[in-house]
Protein backbone atom coordinates (compact mmCIF):
# COMPACT_ATOMS: atom_id res chain seq x y z
CA UNK A 1 0.00 0.00 0.00
CA UNK A 2 1.49 3.49 -1.27
CA UNK A 3 2.23 5.97 1.43
CA UNK A 4 0.22 8.82 1.75
CA UNK A 5 1.12 12.18 -0.04
CA UNK A 6 1.61 15.11 2.46
CA UNK A 7 0.56 18.35 0.33
CA UNK A 8 2.05 21.31 1.33
CA UNK A 9 0.48 24.64 0.37
CA UNK A 10 3.12 27.38 -0.23
CA UNK A 11 1.93 30.92 0.49
CA UNK A 12 2.80 33.78 -2.03
CA UNK A 13 3.54 32.22 -5.20
CA UNK A 14 2.90 33.23 -8.77
CA UNK A 15 2.54 31.17 -11.53
CA UNK A 16 2.55 32.07 -15.49
CA UNK A 17 3.57 30.59 -18.90
CA UNK A 18 6.08 32.56 -20.68
CA UNK A 19 6.00 33.17 -24.33
CA UNK A 20 7.91 30.19 -24.67
CA UNK A 21 5.39 27.94 -22.94
CA UNK A 22 7.75 27.44 -20.11
CA UNK A 23 6.11 27.15 -16.52
CA UNK A 24 7.38 30.40 -14.30
CA UNK A 25 6.74 30.42 -10.49
CA UNK A 26 8.16 33.61 -8.48
CA UNK A 27 7.59 34.23 -4.62
CA UNK A 28 5.64 37.50 -4.42
CA UNK A 29 5.92 39.09 -0.77
CA UNK A 30 3.92 42.46 -0.66
CA UNK A 31 6.37 45.18 -0.57
CA UNK A 32 9.29 43.49 -2.12
CA UNK A 33 10.44 42.95 -4.95
CA UNK A 34 9.85 39.18 -6.63
CA UNK A 35 12.24 36.36 -6.52
CA UNK A 36 12.15 33.57 -9.24
CA UNK A 37 11.94 30.22 -8.00
CA UNK A 38 13.95 27.48 -10.32
CA UNK A 39 13.06 24.22 -10.92
CA UNK A 40 10.10 22.28 -10.34
CA UNK A 41 7.61 22.93 -7.44
CA UNK A 42 8.95 21.25 -4.47
CA UNK A 43 12.59 20.53 -5.72
CA UNK A 44 15.06 21.11 -3.67
CA UNK A 45 16.29 24.02 -5.67
CA UNK A 46 13.14 25.72 -5.54
CA UNK A 47 12.71 25.10 -1.45
CA UNK A 48 15.77 26.75 -0.99
CA UNK A 49 15.20 29.43 -3.46
CA UNK A 50 11.55 29.84 -1.44
CA UNK A 51 13.19 29.66 1.80
CA UNK A 52 15.53 32.21 1.47
CA UNK A 53 13.13 34.50 0.01
CA UNK A 54 10.86 34.50 2.77
CA UNK A 55 13.91 34.99 4.99
CA UNK A 56 14.90 38.05 3.46
CA UNK A 57 14.58 40.98 5.69
CA UNK A 58 11.83 43.30 5.27
CA UNK A 59 13.43 46.90 3.13
CA UNK A 60 13.51 49.86 5.28
CA UNK A 61 10.11 51.85 5.62
CA UNK A 62 10.76 55.46 7.21
CA UNK A 63 8.68 56.46 10.58
CA UNK A 64 6.04 57.78 9.98
CA UNK A 65 6.12 61.45 10.03
CA UNK A 66 4.16 62.80 13.66
CA UNK A 67 2.42 65.64 13.29
CA UNK A 68 3.36 68.19 17.09
CA UNK A 69 0.91 67.98 19.57
CA UNK A 70 -1.89 70.76 19.00
CA UNK A 71 -1.48 74.09 20.77
CA UNK A 72 2.32 74.13 20.87
CA UNK A 73 4.90 76.53 19.04
CA UNK A 74 5.65 73.58 17.01
CA UNK A 75 2.34 73.03 16.04
CA UNK A 76 1.66 76.50 15.40
CA UNK A 77 5.32 76.68 13.07
CA UNK A 78 3.77 73.69 10.45
CA UNK A 79 0.75 75.95 10.36
CA UNK A 80 2.18 78.98 9.30
CA UNK A 81 4.89 77.11 7.15
CA UNK A 82 1.10 76.15 5.10
CA UNK A 83 -0.37 79.38 5.43
CA UNK A 84 -0.79 81.81 2.81
CA UNK A 85 0.60 84.83 4.35
CA UNK A 86 3.74 82.55 4.10
CA UNK A 87 3.34 80.80 0.48
CA UNK A 88 3.47 83.82 -1.05
CA UNK A 89 6.33 84.96 0.19
CA UNK A 90 9.41 84.78 -2.43
CA UNK A 91 11.73 81.65 -1.94
CA UNK A 92 15.07 83.29 -0.54
CA UNK A 93 12.29 85.15 2.22
CA UNK A 94 10.83 81.92 3.12
CA UNK A 95 14.24 80.49 3.48
CA UNK A 96 15.47 83.27 6.61
CA UNK A 97 11.89 83.05 8.09
CA UNK A 98 12.18 79.51 8.32
CA UNK A 99 15.56 79.93 9.89
CA UNK A 100 13.81 82.15 12.67
CA UNK A 101 11.26 80.66 13.32
CA UNK A 102 13.43 76.70 13.93
CA UNK A 103 15.85 79.12 16.72
CA UNK A 104 12.79 79.28 18.28
CA UNK A 105 11.31 75.38 18.15
CA UNK A 106 14.49 74.46 18.77
CA UNK A 107 14.55 75.82 22.44
CA UNK A 108 10.59 76.17 23.04
CA UNK A 109 8.78 74.52 20.38
CA UNK A 110 7.00 71.74 22.59
CA UNK A 111 5.57 74.66 24.82
CA UNK A 112 2.38 75.41 24.53
CA UNK A 113 1.44 78.99 22.67
CA UNK A 114 -1.26 79.97 25.23
CA UNK A 115 1.93 80.70 27.40
CA UNK A 116 3.14 83.49 25.38
CA UNK A 117 2.57 86.20 27.88
CA UNK A 118 2.98 89.70 26.62
CA UNK A 119 6.38 88.87 29.55
CA UNK A 120 6.80 85.69 27.82
CA UNK A 121 7.35 87.05 24.79
CA UNK A 122 9.90 90.06 25.93
CA UNK A 123 11.73 87.11 27.52
CA UNK A 124 12.04 85.75 24.07
CA UNK A 125 13.18 89.17 22.55
CA UNK A 126 15.43 89.42 25.54
CA UNK A 127 17.58 86.01 24.28
CA UNK A 128 18.56 88.48 21.50
CA UNK A 129 19.90 91.30 23.71
CA UNK A 130 22.37 93.47 22.19
CA UNK A 131 21.70 92.26 18.84
CA UNK A 132 18.95 94.79 17.64
CA UNK A 133 18.74 93.33 14.27
CA UNK A 134 18.68 90.20 15.12
CA UNK A 135 16.11 91.01 17.68
CA UNK A 136 13.28 93.29 15.26
CA UNK A 137 13.80 90.17 12.87
CA UNK A 138 12.29 87.66 15.65
CA UNK A 139 9.54 90.39 16.79
CA UNK A 140 8.67 90.35 13.02
CA UNK A 141 8.46 86.46 13.11
CA UNK A 142 6.69 86.59 16.53
CA UNK A 143 4.07 88.98 15.20
CA UNK A 144 3.44 86.65 11.89
CA UNK A 145 3.07 83.60 14.56
CA UNK A 146 0.66 85.10 16.60
CA UNK A 147 -1.52 86.45 14.08
CA UNK A 148 -1.92 82.87 12.66
CA UNK A 149 -2.81 81.60 16.16
CA UNK A 150 -5.08 84.23 16.20
CA UNK A 151 -6.74 83.50 12.65
CA UNK A 152 -6.27 79.63 13.91
CA UNK A 153 -8.06 80.01 17.11
CA UNK A 154 -4.76 78.60 18.82
CA UNK A 155 -4.91 81.97 20.87
CA UNK A 156 -7.71 84.52 21.78
CA UNK A 157 -5.35 87.60 21.87
CA UNK A 158 -2.04 88.74 20.25
CA UNK A 159 0.98 89.27 22.89
CA UNK A 160 3.17 91.09 20.64
CA UNK A 161 0.37 94.04 20.09
CA UNK A 162 1.62 97.34 20.67
CA UNK A 163 5.54 95.54 21.02
CA UNK A 164 7.79 98.04 18.51
CA UNK A 165 11.02 97.12 16.56
CA UNK A 166 14.05 99.19 18.72
CA UNK A 167 15.87 101.85 16.68
CA UNK A 168 19.07 100.93 15.31
CA UNK A 169 21.36 102.58 12.68
CA UNK A 170 21.15 100.86 9.50
CA UNK A 171 24.37 99.16 8.00
CA UNK A 172 26.25 101.69 5.79
CA UNK A 173 27.73 100.41 2.55
CA UNK A 174 30.63 102.54 1.70
CA UNK A 175 30.56 104.02 -2.21
CA UNK A 176 33.60 103.10 -3.83
CA UNK A 177 35.62 106.02 -4.50
CA UNK A 178 37.33 106.65 -8.35
CA UNK A 179 40.83 106.40 -6.99
CA UNK A 180 39.54 103.00 -5.36
CA UNK A 181 38.02 102.08 -8.43
CA UNK A 182 41.18 102.69 -10.61
CA UNK A 183 43.79 101.06 -8.12
CA UNK A 184 41.74 97.57 -8.53
CA UNK A 185 41.78 97.61 -11.98
CA UNK A 186 45.45 98.59 -12.19
CA UNK A 187 45.82 95.50 -9.68
CA UNK A 188 43.36 93.07 -11.63
CA UNK A 189 44.50 92.83 -15.39
CA UNK A 190 41.69 92.61 -17.74
CA UNK A 191 40.98 88.90 -18.83
CA UNK A 192 41.10 88.16 -14.93
CA UNK A 193 38.18 86.78 -12.97
CA UNK A 194 39.00 89.02 -10.41
CA UNK A 195 38.61 91.59 -12.88
CA UNK A 196 35.13 90.32 -14.62
CA UNK A 197 33.48 89.74 -11.41
CA UNK A 198 34.75 93.84 -11.14
CA UNK A 199 32.86 94.31 -13.96
CA UNK A 200 29.51 93.16 -13.15
CA UNK A 201 29.51 94.65 -10.20
CA UNK A 202 29.95 98.23 -11.19
CA UNK A 203 28.57 98.31 -14.55
CA UNK A 204 24.93 96.28 -14.07
CA UNK A 205 25.05 97.71 -10.16
CA UNK A 206 23.47 94.38 -9.08
CA UNK A 207 23.56 92.83 -5.83
CA UNK A 208 26.16 89.85 -5.68
CA UNK A 209 23.13 87.59 -5.78
CA UNK A 210 21.91 88.41 -8.89
CA UNK A 211 25.72 89.03 -10.35
CA UNK A 212 26.65 85.11 -9.21
CA UNK A 213 23.96 83.89 -11.56
CA UNK A 214 24.78 85.88 -14.71
CA UNK A 215 25.48 83.79 -17.84
CA UNK A 216 25.10 83.73 -21.25
CA UNK A 217 21.63 82.73 -21.29
CA UNK A 218 20.86 85.86 -19.78
CA UNK A 219 22.25 88.22 -23.03
CA UNK A 220 19.68 89.25 -25.10
CA UNK A 221 21.29 91.23 -28.04
CA UNK A 222 23.70 93.92 -26.37
CA UNK A 223 21.41 93.49 -23.23
CA UNK A 224 21.41 91.29 -20.21
CA UNK A 225 18.03 90.52 -18.79
CA UNK A 226 18.19 90.23 -14.66
CA UNK A 227 15.28 89.18 -12.43
CA UNK A 228 16.61 89.95 -8.85
CA UNK A 229 16.16 87.46 -6.33
CA UNK A 230 15.60 90.34 -3.59
CA UNK A 231 12.53 92.67 -5.40
CA UNK A 232 11.56 90.16 -7.92
CA UNK A 233 12.08 93.05 -10.87
CA UNK A 234 12.67 92.08 -14.15
CA UNK A 235 15.88 94.34 -15.88
CA UNK A 236 16.89 94.27 -19.17
CA UNK A 237 20.17 96.14 -18.85
CA UNK A 238 22.68 97.31 -21.86
CA UNK A 239 26.09 96.03 -21.65
CA UNK A 240 28.94 98.49 -21.23
CA UNK A 241 31.96 98.69 -23.14
CA UNK A 242 34.09 97.60 -20.28
CA UNK A 243 32.20 94.89 -19.31
CA UNK A 244 31.44 93.33 -22.75
CA UNK A 245 35.62 93.36 -23.18
CA UNK A 246 35.76 91.31 -20.00
CA UNK A 247 32.71 88.85 -21.29
CA UNK A 248 34.99 88.00 -24.28
CA UNK A 249 37.26 86.05 -21.93
CA UNK A 250 34.93 83.60 -20.65
CA UNK A 251 35.39 80.50 -22.23
CA UNK A 252 33.06 79.84 -24.86
CA UNK A 253 31.03 76.36 -23.38
CA UNK A 254 31.23 78.44 -20.29
CA UNK A 255 27.31 79.25 -19.53
CA UNK A 256 27.79 81.45 -16.22
CA UNK A 257 30.25 84.01 -16.29
CA UNK A 258 32.32 83.85 -12.76
CA UNK A 259 33.33 79.94 -11.78
CA UNK A 260 34.78 79.17 -8.65
CA UNK A 261 38.17 77.33 -8.91
CA UNK A 262 38.76 74.11 -7.17
CA UNK A 263 41.07 71.57 -7.04
CA UNK A 264 41.68 69.12 -9.51
CA UNK A 265 40.50 71.76 -12.36
CA UNK A 266 36.96 71.32 -11.23
CA UNK A 267 35.01 74.03 -11.08
CA UNK A 268 31.18 75.45 -10.24
CA UNK A 269 29.00 78.64 -10.03
CA UNK A 270 29.63 80.62 -6.44
CA UNK A 271 27.20 80.76 -3.74
CA UNK A 272 25.87 84.43 -3.11
CA UNK A 273 28.57 84.14 0.31
CA UNK A 274 31.63 82.39 -0.85
CA UNK A 275 31.89 85.15 -3.60
CA UNK A 276 31.87 87.59 -0.96
CA UNK A 277 34.27 85.96 1.03
CA UNK A 278 36.54 85.49 -2.60
CA UNK A 279 35.62 89.20 -3.78
CA UNK A 280 36.98 90.54 -0.56
CA UNK A 281 39.92 88.58 -0.56
CA UNK A 282 40.76 90.14 -3.82
CA UNK A 283 40.31 93.38 -2.55
CA UNK A 284 42.74 92.93 0.30
CA UNK A 285 45.01 91.90 -2.55
CA UNK A 286 44.62 95.20 -4.39
CA UNK A 287 45.49 97.16 -1.14
CA UNK A 288 42.03 98.72 -1.37
CA UNK A 289 40.89 99.63 2.01
CA UNK A 290 38.71 97.62 4.36
CA UNK A 291 35.08 98.19 4.29
CA UNK A 292 34.62 98.13 0.41
CA UNK A 293 32.28 95.68 -0.60
CA UNK A 294 30.65 94.54 -4.35
CA UNK A 295 27.70 96.66 -2.86
CA UNK A 296 29.72 99.22 -2.58
CA UNK A 297 30.07 99.18 -6.18
CA UNK A 298 26.41 98.95 -6.53
CA UNK A 299 26.40 102.66 -5.04
CA UNK A 300 28.91 103.63 -6.74
CA UNK A 301 27.60 102.91 -10.35
CA UNK A 302 24.76 105.12 -9.11
CA UNK A 303 26.95 108.34 -7.63
CA UNK A 304 28.35 107.70 -11.46
CA UNK A 305 25.21 108.27 -13.06
CA UNK A 306 24.06 111.32 -10.88
CA UNK A 307 27.12 112.65 -11.40
CA UNK A 308 26.34 112.32 -15.35
CA UNK A 309 23.12 114.00 -14.84
CA UNK A 310 20.92 110.48 -15.40
CA UNK A 311 17.42 111.41 -13.32
CA UNK A 312 16.44 109.41 -10.72
CA UNK A 313 14.10 107.59 -12.24
CA UNK A 314 17.05 106.92 -15.24
CA UNK A 315 19.23 105.36 -12.30
CA UNK A 316 16.21 103.32 -10.65
CA UNK A 317 15.33 101.81 -14.49
CA UNK A 318 19.29 100.45 -14.08
CA UNK A 319 19.85 99.65 -9.62
CA UNK A 320 15.82 98.28 -9.67
CA UNK A 321 15.19 100.30 -6.49
CA UNK A 322 11.18 100.29 -5.84
CA UNK A 323 11.95 103.37 -2.94
CA UNK A 324 13.45 105.91 -4.76
CA UNK A 325 14.57 107.73 -1.29
CA UNK A 326 18.04 106.63 -1.59
CA UNK A 327 18.75 107.12 -4.81
CA UNK A 328 17.43 110.70 -4.50
CA UNK A 329 20.78 111.08 -2.15
CA UNK A 330 22.82 110.69 -5.31
CA UNK A 331 20.70 113.10 -7.14
CA UNK A 332 20.94 115.77 -4.50
CA UNK A 333 24.54 115.34 -4.02
CA UNK A 334 25.67 115.36 -7.59
CA UNK A 335 23.20 118.75 -8.24
CA UNK A 336 24.96 120.32 -4.94
CA UNK A 337 28.34 119.34 -6.71
CA UNK A 338 27.48 121.20 -9.88
CA UNK A 339 25.94 124.15 -8.10
CA UNK A 340 28.70 124.94 -5.63
CA UNK A 341 31.19 124.70 -9.17
CA UNK A 342 29.29 126.92 -10.99
CA UNK A 343 28.87 129.57 -8.04
CA UNK A 344 32.59 129.49 -7.03
CA UNK A 345 33.17 129.79 -10.91
CA UNK A 346 31.60 133.13 -10.41
CA UNK A 347 33.97 134.04 -8.35
CA UNK A 348 37.46 135.72 -9.62
CA UNK A 349 40.56 137.11 -8.19
CA UNK A 350 39.54 136.50 -4.73
CA UNK A 351 36.07 138.81 -4.99
CA UNK A 352 32.62 138.59 -6.81
CA UNK A 353 32.02 139.52 -9.94
CA UNK A 354 30.80 143.12 -10.11
CA UNK A 355 27.61 143.28 -11.79
CA UNK A 356 27.29 145.75 -14.15
CA UNK A 357 24.97 148.65 -12.84
CA UNK A 358 23.17 150.54 -15.78
CA UNK A 359 22.86 154.75 -14.79
CA UNK A 360 20.08 156.36 -15.95
CA UNK A 361 20.35 159.71 -16.92
CA UNK A 362 16.35 160.37 -16.20
CA UNK A 363 16.58 163.72 -14.18
CA UNK A 364 14.25 163.55 -10.98
CA UNK A 365 10.85 165.45 -11.23
CA UNK A 366 11.37 168.01 -8.50
CA UNK A 367 15.07 167.70 -7.99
Amino acid sequence: MAEPVTTIRLKHIQRFRDRHGHQRHYLRLPGRPKVPLPGVPGSAEFMAAYQAGITLPAPDVPPAVREPAAGTLDALAVSYYRSEAFTALRASTQANHRRIVEQMRAKHGTKPVQLLTPEAVQLLLAEKAGRRVAMNHRLKLLKALMARAVETKTIVADPTTGLRRVKHKAREYTTWSEDEIAAYEAHWPSGTRQRLAFALLLYTAQRRSDVVRMGRQHLRGGMIEVRQIKTGAELLLPIHAELAAELRHVPAGQMVFLMTKERGGQSKPFTSDGFYNSFIGWCREAGIPPGRSPHGLRKACARRLAEAGATVHQIAAVTGHRKLAEIELYTRAAEQARLAKAGMGKIRNGSVNPRPVKLSTRRKIGG
